[in-house]
């Protein structure tokens, strides 16, 4: 059961054709970096198009409860005064971060080269995640943690008094690993360096340098090499959020495999390290186009149009291509068990410490509702069936996590039978009008059992 809610059951039916306009919320991503780098500096920040989910939400409590002012205004519309670069103040209470593994993961990071102490927390999933892979750099800095057998949540984090500059290669791609190291890094002397072996997202890079930090990227042999020159004074900025890839996933993969759709899911962030997915879908046979191509707030943006495609085929997804659509394989699952042929999913690993491991979650759904799944520890392949072909009619336990429930409510919208979750409470944590949405362009999502 999440902190934030009773189990609430849903059920997806067979619909008729998906139109209209799906405006999805603002990036979940840039939303939290928002918070945090507004909170790191000195003056006001405005911020319109924030993603109010309960992820970000707590991320918003969060960097109040560390001393920053954080005022709702309504729409979508926020304003952060800063407490600068090293200000953060010791919270009276202890910090919870829900469900969010990219919000306790960054906060970690921005909170640790400071001189003082938090003690972080979340949901049943949260609590079950593994923080390691963070704490473990943070430490290099001279910060301590104290948490669970397995290093869990709950978990004390003793910020450095003395921060050493740290020069870490990420061992394994996470660009939330990267992020909290780059934000210990701001308020260390000398320079914090970074090295990924493939490219994961950069909004933090990117959102570092528009906020004033001195920072430099560089292709080596090494790999990808992120330089941060520490303790800069951050200037306030206005933050414009474009909309969430990630959550726009879903009315796109509902759209191609329901017949006679046409949707059109404008102003999505296209930054080449989180459009994976579109590409992929593209490769299978997918009709999704982009238009009115832009710039918005430094990052690349076009509106989608996604149109029924039933000759979709199963392709061999590339592993290099992981880092940049992660979030999304388990939807892509679901249009692959309508498309013909195998989909190999390969170099996916980073999917088994999610908010739950979402190759078994997704494998066992799948194949409950009479779809092939062949899976290893870091690959997984789905069978496709073709169009009209996907039985359904089995419910799937989310393992609250808020992608495997919305996944398995785009599976229902094209299977012969519904297709339930036993709780589809988590999807307020990244897509809190996913139903409303959803419904509007045509689908027939209910609350209840099967």
């Amino acid at each position: 059961m999440s902190s934030h809610a009773t189990p609430v059951p849903m059920t997806s039916s067979a619909c008729g054709p998906l139109t209209g306009t799906a405006e999805v919320p603002g990036d979940k991503s840039i939303s939290h970096r928002s918070l945090i780098l507004g909170a790191m500096c000195v003056g006001e920040t405005t911020i319109t198009g924030l993603l109010e989910g309960d992820d970000v939400l707590d991320t918003a409590k969060a960097m109040q409860a560390f001393g920053a002012e954080v005022s709702n205004h309504g729409g979508g519309n926020w304003s952060v005064h800063g407490v600068g670069v090293g200000g953060f103040a010791e919270p009276d209470g202890v910090i919870d971060c829900g469900n969010s593994g990219t919000g306790v993961r960054l906060i970690m990071g921005s909170m640790a080269t400071c001189p003082i102490t938090a003690t972080f927390t979340g949901d049943a999933s949260l609590n079950g995640r593994p923080m390691a892979r963070v704490t473990d750099p943070l430490a290099l800095f001279g910060a301590q943690s104290v948490g669970r057998k397995g290093g869990r949540l709950p978990m004390t984090i003793v910020g450095a008094v003395d921060p050493v500059p740290v020069r870490y290669v990420v061992p394994v791609p996470s660009a939330q690993v990267k992020s909290a190291v780059l934000l210990a890094g701001l308020n260390v002397p000398g320079k914090t360096v970074v090295i990924e072996a493939e490219a994961t997202r950069d909004h933090t890079e990117r959102m570092l340098a528009g906020f004033g930090a001195e920072i430099t990227v560089e292709d080596t042999d090494e790999g990808r090499v992120i330089t941060l020159t520490g303790q800069p004074e951050l200037r306030a900025q206005h933050v414009e959020v474009p909309r969430d890839p990630s959550s726009a996933a879903f009315p796109v993969c509902a759209a191609l495999i329901v017949p006679g759709s046409d949707v059109l899911v404008p102003g999505i962030g296209l930054n080449p390290t989180r459009a994976g997915l579109f590409t992929t879908l593209r490769e299978m046979g997918a009709d999704l186009t982009y238009e009115n191509e832009r710039i918005e707030g430094g990052e690349p943006v076009a509106d989608l149009r996604a149109k029924f495609s039933p000759r979709m085929k199963g392709i061999d997804v590339p592993p290099t291509r992981a880092a940049s659509m992660i979030d999304e394989y388990p939807v892509l699952s679901v249009v692959a068990a309508f498309a013909e042929g195998q989909t190999m999913m390969r170099g996916v690993k980073e999917l088994r410490v999610k908010e739950s491991d979402r190759i078994d979650a997704m494998a066992k759904g799948l194949r409950a509702n009479g779809i092939d799944v062949d899976e290893g520890p870091d690959w997984w392949a789905v069978h496709g069936l073709g169009h009209g072909n996907v039985p359904g009619g089995a419910t799937c336990a989310s393992q609250l996590d808020h992608r495997i429930a919305m996944s398995f409510m785009i599976l229902g919208m094209a299977s012969n039978a519904p297709v339930g979750v036993d709780d589809g409470s988590p999807i307020t944590t990244s897509f809190p009008i996913f139903e409303t949405l959803m419904k509007q362009l045509g689908a027939k999502v209910t609350k209840g059992v099967l």
